[in-house]
C-alpha cells in the first residue's frame, strides 16, 4: 500500500453517527442501457421517490468496482474483461473477509459497475443479472448499480464511469455522505469516478496495460489491503 491515510477536511463533511437508514429500492438497480431511456430522467425520478422529511443523518459507504475487485477479471493481452457466464464468475479469496470487516465498521457497501457489452449486444442482460443475484446472495453488499450503456461514443449518460451518476444515485437513495466515502477500483475510470463524486479513491493495481489519468489517494494490491487502508483511516479521525 502506498501510505497511511490522513484526514482530509476539504472533502469530508461533519455528519452525525450512522443509523440503520431505510432501503427505499431493491438492492439491484441497473440503467436501461443502449440509449433506451435517459439516465438523467431516471435519476430525477428516484430523487422524487425520497420522502419529504427524509432523515438528515448521512452514512459512510465504500463503492466497489466489480470485475478485478470483487471477482477475478478475465485477462487477455493485459486487459481485463468481465465473465461471460455465471460459471466464470469467481469471487476473489480476500473479498468476503474484507467486506465483512468494512460492514462491521458501519460502512454501506455499493457495487458500481459498467457492463457495456449488454448495450453493445454482445452479452445478454440476463447473464449479468444472474451474476448479480449470486453476488448479493454470497456477499454483504447493500446495493448494485449497473450502467449498461455501450460507450464508445454510442451513448451519452451520466451513469457510465468515469461519470459519477451511479454513485450519486445510490447516495440519494441510501443517505450517503460522499465526502466521507470511498471508491475502490482497478481502472482509471474508477479513480476518476470517485474523484468526481467527492470520494477518497483507492486503486487496485492489477498491472493492466492501461495508464491512470488521475492519481488515486491510495494504492493497494487487492481489496483486503484496501480495507486495511479504509479502516486505518477511521482511527485517525
Amino acid at each position: 500500500m502506498s501510505r497511511s491515510p490522513e484526514p482530509r477536511s476539504s472533502r469530508r463533511k461533519e455528519a452525525p453517527s450512522e443509523f440503520p437508514g431505510p432501503q427505499l429500492e431493491p438492492p439491484y438497480v441497473g440503467c436501461h442501457g443502449a440509449g433506451v431511456a435517459s439516465a438523467n430522467s431516471s435519476r430525477a425520478s428516484r430523487h422524487q421517490e425520497l420522502p419529504a422529511a427524509a432523515d438528515p443523518k448521512l452514512r459512510r459507504a465504500v463503492f466497489l468496482d466489480r470485475d478485478g475487485v470483487i471477482n477475478r477479471a478475465l485477462e487477455r493481452e493485459a486487459k481485463p474483461y468481465p465473465p461471460r457466464t455465471l460459471a466464470e464468475f469467481e469471487i476473489l479469496p480476500e473479498v468476503p473477509d474484507a467486506l465483512a470487516r468494512l460492514k462491521s465498521a458501519g460502512f454501506l457497501l455499493v457495487v458500481a459497475t459498467n457492463q457495456p457489452d449488454v448495450g453493445r449486444g454482445t452479452l445478454p442482460r440476463e447473464i449479468v443479472e444472474s451474476i448479480h443475484a449470486h453476488l448479493l446472495a454470497q456477499l454483504p453488499v447493500d446495493r448494485v448499480e449497473v450502467c449498461y450503456h455501450p460507450g464508445q461514443g454510442a451513448s451519452d449518460c451520466d451513469c457510465r464511469k468515469p461519470r459519477p451518476g451511479m454513485l450519486r444515485r445510490a447516495a440519494a437513495v441510501l443517505n450517503i455522505d460522499l465526502g466521507r466515502s470511498w471508491m475502490v477500483g482497478d481502472r482509471w475510470r474508477d479513480v476518476d469516478c470517485g474523484y468526481a463524486a467527492g470520494c477518497r479513491t483507492i486503486f487496485i493495481d492489477r498491472g493492466y496495460a492501461e495508464e491512470l489519468r488521475r492519481k488515486p489517494d491510495f494504492s493497494a494490491r487487492h481489496l483486503g489491503e484496501a480495507a486495511d487502508i479504509i479502516l486505518a483511516g477511521l482511527t485517525n479521525l
